[in-house]
């Protein structure tokens, strides 16, 4: 393997790209996807509308191979650096229609949308048919619908007619051209995954192998370190800033994967937020009920553990989670692995423990079914919103049903997530009982000095805090 490679390959629908990016190129390797598409005039379908994930206009699809079966996934293009295209399929809405014997012949999803006049001014709707487009190949159902249009904004047509069309779309069976190459694609982008190096830009890095990017990191310790980059980027398309050398861990193949072993859960820092909703939720509904509302589909599909975690953000919404499952983070340098909780690994206010030559390399989760899980997310819309404040909290009772563990988890009511401590020790070795709680309600009013921000004011966060514990002991049939 070559030192360096400052280019990248992908397939754009099933042309091989080859796009050198480094200073000197027309693009560099923090060009967004969006930036490149519309740099030329046969691929202007996405559009920039906010910049950051939020409204979906710039909707694209991002094919990858994953044991023999094609996994679709809707990305927000205006937040995503070309390298992460690297061995992978890009689609955009100018690759669903065709010419057929001089015909202009739309895809069903097109078809569809249009049938229930789900469009107006039309600005978003490449985006929206693009959503509609990864729901329609991964064949998910109505149930599914929300989730995937979650990242979409429509300002004109109105939701309803939208919601109609991809219910008829849940339900086509019909077999489109990319069903009918499959085969070809799955053998293309096994080939091209087989072939790819690692790319290695003046100012950006991309290693394939866990091994590679711990020695990189060791010569490198001043790297920033990005996953699906949902957070970082914002610093670039928002804040314009002239971002520092970056280590990308997206295309690292022992960091995407998720073990489950008898006692405990294995997740890789590179695994996305979407992958650990569809891979955990089915053992543990306290993961799906905050999963669901973690941004969008199209930022799930990019955002990683790792870079949840690592943020150390005070209102992340994963880490009050793996406080109440009692996680460890495993670091790793070039030498040694070592596991930390996460109390020990979050020190202040978007400060880790982690060192300079170190990276987060997989969370290990315990599996105890003597546990009763909870949690609950606040914030002003229902999906794609940061929060006001979240909470995860856990319980194992004794034979005789008293508490004999508890753990009070909340993000949003200091520098850092934080147990409720005092409710903790109150709680511990208390029957359940409506009175307990009450009290233990009333010490995380008294524990807690939030702040007041354009989300809520202290005080209201206090009382929204010890309302949480309320409705998780009458969530539960004790």
């Amino acid at each position: 393997m070559r030192e360096e490679r400052n280019n990248i390959e992908f397939l754009l629908n099933d042309e091989l790209v080859n796009l050198k990016l480094d200073s000197d190129s027309d693009f560099s390797s923090t060009t967004t996807v969006l930036e490149w598409l519309r740099s030329n005039s046969d691929y202007l379908g996405a559009k920039e509308g906010c910049a950051e994930g939020d409204c979906g206009a710039c909707t694209v699809v991002i094919v990858e191979e994953v044991n023999d079966k094609l996994i679709y996934k809707a990305v927000t293009s205006c937040i995503l650096f070309l390298p992460y295209l690297h061995g992978k399929q890009l689609l955009t809405v100018e690759h669903l229609s065709k010419t057929v014997n001089g015909e202009y012949e739309l895809h069903p999803v097109q078809e569809v949308l249009a049938k229930y006049n789900g469009s107006q001014c039309g600005y978003c709707t490449p985006g929206i048919v693009m959503s509609l487009f990864s729901f329609y190949k991964n064949q998910e159902t109505e149930e599914d619908i929300q989730n995937s249009l979650s990242g979409n904004l429509c300002r004109c047509t109105g939701y309803e007619s939208i919601k109609e069309a991809a219910i008829e779309i849940g339900d086509l069976n019909y077999v489109d051209e990319f069903a009918c190459k499959e085969e070809k694609t799955i053998v293309q982008l096994k080939q091209l995954k087989k072939d790819i190096e690692a790319f290695h830009s003046d100012h950006y890095i991309q290693p394939l192998s866990l091994e590679e990017a711990l020695r990189i990191k060791q010569e490198k310790p001043e790297l920033l370190l990005i996953g699906g980059a949902s957070d970082i980027a914002l610093l670039k398309t928002k804040k314009h800033q002239d971002l520092a050398a970056i280590l990308d861990l997206s295309n690292v193949k022992e960091l995407k994967e998720i073990n489950k072993h008898d006692s405990y859960w294995e997740i890789g820092a590179a695994v996305t937020m979407e992958q650990l909703r569809q891979e955990m939720t089915s053992d543990w509904p306290d993961f799906k009920k905050m999963l669901d509302v973690f941004g969008s589909q199209q930022i799930r599909n990019v955002a990683t553990v790792g870079g949840n975690v690592g943020s150390a953000s005070p209102i992340g919404d994963l880490l009050p989670l793996l406080m109440a499952h009692q996680a460890e983070i495993i670091i790793q340098n070039k030498h040694e692995a070592r596991p930390e909780s996460l109390d020990e690994f979050i020190l202040a206010y978007r400060k880790t423990s982690l060192m300079p030559d170190e990276l987060i390399s997989k969370i290990i989760i315990p599996i105890d079914k003597d546990w009763i899980f909870w949690s609950e997310k606040v914030s002003k819309r229902k999906q794609l919103d940061i929060s006001t404040l979240s909470a995860a909290f856990a319980v194992r009772l004794t034979k005789d049903k008293k508490i004999g563990a508890i753990i009070l988890a909340y993000g949003g009511m200091a520098a850092i997530p934080v147990h409720a401590t005092l409710a903790e020790e109150y709680l511990l070795g208390k029957e359940i009982e409506e009175a307990h709680f009450e009290k233990s309600a009333q010490l995380i009013t008294e524990e807690f000095q939030p702040i007041t921000d354009a989300r809520a004011s202290k005080e209201g966060r206090a009382i929204l805090a010890a309302n949480l514990l309320r409705k998780f002991y009458f969530s539960f049939d004790f």
